[in-house]
């Protein structure tokens, strides 16, 4: 997910995603641990995907408190 789409979200949208992505990584470390995952790439990506939710919603809090 590209951040020009990750900012024009709500927070409440921003919140919910990131508990998703969370959730995601999560099940993903399971998999890799059990050796059931293949492309580990996978992981990578969802770990940039919270880090860029985590920016924007940095970015909306400080905005918000100008």
């Amino acid at each position: 997910m590209e951040y020009t789409d990750i900012k024009n979200l709500s927070v409440k949208d921003l919140q919910n995603l990131l508990v998703e992505k969370r959730e995601e990584l999560r099940e993903l470390r399971f998999k890799a641990g059990e050796r059931q995952l293949k492309n580990f790439g996978v992981i990578g990506e969802v770990r940039r995907s919270i880090a860029k939710i985590l920016t924007a919603l940095k970015a909306k809090t400080v905005e918000n408190k100008k």
